[in-house]
């Protein structure tokens, strides 16, 4: 191995905030069944009671967000919503995580070094143990890892975890991890961050009755759909939480969690709209945290089959599309316009590329082009996300005018992100912060396991595995823009705009980061909150 620092947490080119991968799925608020109303479990025991701003011990902070309903597991390898991460990161650790610049910092890995030919990684772990008392280990990495490259399962990470070669690999020590790839890999820290690439000790495959890990908080109680009870891990290795206790529940409407929050009964709600933050923002009551233009929003159209296995019917809907009306119809201006590629301002973005306006005419005349003059498609849809169903209604009539039906069906709030994976031809779809390059491996390579545009190419493939390989950044910068042209000019997804994230609070809450971008390290980090 050479001696090559690359665990220097600096920026390492311009990266931007973003979201969370395929955003977070929803069901009633008759889950909101809070264990401790406004009682002894209330901010008091972590009161500043001489108001100087400093952190205080104690307390039990509840926090809202969206879930998934009875299917709901606390298997940190099937996250996939915000609530399992936000869950995920309480209870685990990955080796590393993205920081707000979408670069990759050290987490349980305290250092990564590549040899010259950047195909293999040493990796040292830091001192650190489970809930239980056992130190974590390389044999606990790499059985983590394997079971998520499981051929037999579809794990979030799965794709992330593929340049991997996990037979090779091997434990050289308690603390040392050395990681044999199939070719060289220059961002092989992003993949030790990948979202959900979580450590478990060896051997776990049951997390819903008493989970283990060496996250901030251990284990107290799940109920699936309803509620998840967590407690401070006094021997954590970050440095153990303020809180004395977390509880995460479930309130699938967005009316649910500001009710809830106006109300006393929790202390932190995860996702409001813009029209109710624009209606609370600096009254009093609760207090806004916004994360400006972080989501990317679009829509996904399946590029294998009917009609958008035609190219010409794909770049016919970018041109239908008028992104500044979608913008200030169903974000109500609180965002940006896309130019259909993820990760506007990341690393890597191709930001050169004309910006794409709405052009009926020439929409029209690709359609006739393709024989779909009088095409009609269904546009799936679900209330699952800030400004979905407004978007689908804005583009219904969008479309109209180049003559083209859009007939929108409302979808399950709690299936909706399982559904449209596979079923459909276009559908409304939203992400989250991670870097251009974890987007490609998840979502757009033959293999990946979130692919909603069954774009698969095997020539596209290659071109990822090249950009993988090339040591020089700037050669690799080039292959990843080729590989956004082609996505511009031909691609599944209808990206119209990045909109800001907004999360409400109690007044006592202290501690929440305003920088950091769903999916990334200081999002829902709760044990960096306090109750004042």
């Amino acid at each position: 191995m050479n001696d090559v620092p690359v665990n220097d947490p600096r920026p390492n080119g311009l990266r931007r905030r973003g979201l969370l991968a395929a955003g977070g799925a929803a069901a009633g608020l008759g889950a909101l069944a809070l264990t401790g109303c406004a009682g002894s479990d209330t901010p008091a025991a972590g009161a500043d009671a001489e108001g100087d701003g400093k952190p205080r011990r104690g307390g039990r902070l509840r926090a809202a967000f969206a879930g998934g309903g009875a299917s709901e597991t606390l298997d940190p390898h099937r996250a996939n919503l915000f609530a399992d991460a936000a869950r995920a990161k309480a209870l685990f650790d990955k080796l590393a995580d993205y920081g707000a610049d979408l670069s990759a910092r050290p987490r349980l890995a305290s250092a990564w070094r590549p040899n010259k030919g950047l195909d293999r990684w040493k990796v040292t772990l830091r001192k650190a143990s489970f809930h239980d008392g056992r130190p974590v280990t390389a044999d606990d990495v790499l059985y983590s890892y394997r079971r998520i490259a499981d051929p037999a399962e579809e794990f979030r990470a799965k794709a992330s975890l593929e340049p991997i070669d996990l037979k090779a690999s091997r434990a050289l020590d308690d603390r040392t991890v050395e990681f044999v790839l199939k070719r060289p890999t220059a961002e092989f820290p992003n993949v030790l961050a990948a979202f959900g690439a979580y450590i478990v000790p060896k051997g776990a495959d049951d997390f819903d009755k008493k989970p283990v890990g060496s996250g901030p908080f251990r284990f107290v109680s799940f109920a699936p759909g309803k509620s998840a009870v967590v407690k401070r891990n006094d021997a954590y290795w970050d440095g153990a939480p303020y809180l004395e206790e977390l509880e995460f529940v479930v309130a699938n409407e967005e009316s649910a969690r500001v009710n809830a929050l106006l109300g006393g009964q929790i202390e932190y709600a995860h996702e409001l709209n813009p029209a109710t933050a624009r209606a609370h923002e600096k009254k009093g009551q609760i207090e806004i945290v916004r994360l400006r233009n972080s989501a990317m929003q679009g829509f996904v159209m399946k590029t294998d089959r009917p009609p958008f296995d035609d190219r010409r019917v794909r770049e016919a809907f970018f041109l239908i599309a008028d992104r500044k009306e979608l913008v200030d119809g169903a974000l109500s201006g609180a965002g940006e316009i896309g130019n259909d590629l993820f990760g506007k301002g990341y690393e890597y973005y191709a930001g050169g590329l004309p910006q794409r306006e709405q052009d009926l005419d020439r929409a029209r005349g690709l359609l006739k082009e393709a024989g779909a003059q009088k095409l009609e498609v269904t546009l799936d849809t679900s209330p699952v996300a800030a400004g979905f169903t407004e978007a689908a209604a804005i583009f219904r009539d969008q479309a109209a005018r180049a003559g083209v039906t859009v007939k929108i069906k409302t979808g399950s709030k709690d299936s909706y992100w399982s559904d449209i994976l596979d079923s459909g031809t276009f559908a409304s779809y939203r992400s989250g912060a991670m870097p251009i390059e974890s987007h490609i491996s998840q979502r757009l390579l033959t293999d990946s396991t979130t692919n909603a545009t069954h774009w698969k190419h095997k020539d596209f493939d290659a071109l990822y595995q090249q950009a993988q390989s090339t040591k020089d950044k700037e050669d690799r910068a080039a292959v990843y823009a080729r590989m956004q042209r082609r996505l511009h000019a031909e691609g599944g997804f209808l990206i119209w705009g990045f909109a800001d994230w907004i999360l409400g609070t109690a007044r006592t809450v202290r501690g929440v980061e305003e920088k950091a971008p769903a999916n990334s390290l200081d999002w829902a980090r709760f044990d960096k909150v306090w109750l004042a």
